[in-house]
């Protein structure tokens, strides 16, 4: 009987070092080019190398996936076969990478053909994002908010703790890990001014979150159950949703985010899918009062996910760490976020990007957010000798990093970097 790809004991011929977040235990789907002039096309993430999944598609190695879907430049094709191939083809990749498995192992010209070093690649926007939708439903974050700007006991507004709150971003700039972010210039009326001037976001910020990519459509008018949903989600990303906060506190009363959101959002390249995160499910906080029925759960939605944010002025050599926190506090889980987003009628995409809010604990350095943890310019983080910050200026990088914890091994994410262009 074949082991479950998620089996902790197995091993791969390819050594995997045990803090990688690419083990065999993980074999998350990415997009990358190598030096060969080949076209972008579909890889997995193995150790310190991607296994390109064309080239042993080419070789006849799969029996259910025409080789034409592995050379596509994007995984919205791959993921449309839905959830029973997802899995189907995780086992066969799972059993190619295996440490007694010959049938790789010990085909030199395939071998080399299809194992890329890391090191040679460039790694591409795993998928075309359809549509893109931000959630808020860390109940830390959003009342840390709440007590900046309306007070202790108006942290949380009314309809909160009854739905996830969410709205409509934008799929257009949706961006790989690595790409350079331009600082947003807009409307801008500081409390002391009597009207608004146009200029350069003076207080820019990140957001850490994860993004849930959807793999599979829902149909117009129909709603969603927590088993339809589930199925639905294919994996999950880490997403910087950079953020302009004087634009939007002038911009956002009343239909909420518009210009402050949409000029850059962040994802690691490599999209970890929901039957990797499986061991490490857990139930999230509990919900009181009790969600309305449509957003029941019955299974343990949220993860035990390991999640740090690192800051790098231009003037530093290396990041320093400015947060560590866990995808586990999560009020609303995604599952119940995509229940709620068809709830309306509305209808699902493959590819289709879900970000789950800004991700904040309960301690003060589990915070998600520069507007959190210098609670909103006033207590400013000192990240080396004199170098401090408040927002984010030009020339600043900001990289995050995730991965679950199992025994011996890390199911991970690698990270998402981008860094800050000058308005010009």
């Amino acid at each position: 009987m074949t082991a479950h790809p998620n089996d902790p004991s197995l091993r791969s011929f390819i050594d995997v070092a045990p803090d990688s977040h690419f083990p065999i235990q993980n074999l998350p789907y990415g997009v990358f080019s190598a030096k060969d002039g080949l076209a972008p096309r579909i890889g997995v993430a193995i150790g310190d190398y991607v296994l390109d999944l064309w080239q042993l598609a080419q070789d006849c190695r799969f029996d259910v996936v025409e080789p034409a879907v592995f050379a596509a430049p994007q995984l919205n094709p791959f993921m449309a076969l839905g959830p029973k191939v997802w899995s189907s083809t995780r086992a066969r990749i799972s059993e190619l990478l295996q440490h007694d498995h010959p049938e790789l192992r010990d085909n030199e010209k395939l071998r080399k053909r299809a194992l890329v070093p890391m090191a040679d690649v460039r790694l591409h926007m795993p998928f075309a994002v359809s549509g893109y939708t931000d959630f808020y439903s860390s109940r830390e974050h959003a009342t840390n908010v709440g007590v900046m700007f309306r007070g202790k006991d108006n942290a949380l507004q009314p309809n909160w703790l009854h739905m996830p709150i969410g709205y409509n971003g934008r799929a257009s700039t949706v961006v790989v890990s690595g790409t350079p972010v331009r600082r947003p210039r807009g409307q801008l009326k500081p409390p002391t001014a009597d009207v608004p001037s146009f200029g350069p976001c003076k207080r820019l910020d990140f957001e850490l979150e994860m993004g849930v990519v959807v793999g599979q459509p829902s149909v117009m008018g129909e709603m969603l159950t927590e088993k339809q949903a589930e199925e639905m989600i294919f994996g999950f990303v880490i997403l910087n949703d950079w953020s302009a906060r004087d634009i939007q506190q002038w911009e956002y009363v009343p239909l909420g985010p518009f210009q402050a959101k949409v000029f850059g959002t962040s994802i690691s390249p490599w999209v970890v899918t929901r039957e990797a995160l499986e061991p490490f499910r857990l139930h999230g906080p509990e919900q009181d009062p009790k969600p309305l029925p449509y957003l029941q759960q019955v299974q343990p939605n949220n993860y035990d996910m390991a999640l740090e944010v690192g800051l790098r002025a231009a003037q530093m050599n290396a990041p320093a760490n400015i947060s560590r926190t866990n995808f586990k506090y999560m009020y609303w889980s995604s599952v119940q976020q995509l229940v709620h987003h068809a709830s309306s009628g509305c209808a699902m995409n493959v590819g289709d990007l879900l970000g789950s809010g800004t991700i904040s604990g309960p301690e003060k350095d589990q915070r998600g957010s520069l507007l959190e943890i210098s609670w909103n310019g006033t207590e400013p983080v000192e990240l080396a000798a004199g170098v401090k910050r408040t927002f984010l200026e030009d020339g600043d990088s900001l990289v995050m990093r995730g991965w679950c914890q199992g025994d011996g091994y890390r199911v991970g994410f690698g990270e998402v970097e981008g860094t800050i262009l000058a308005a010009g």
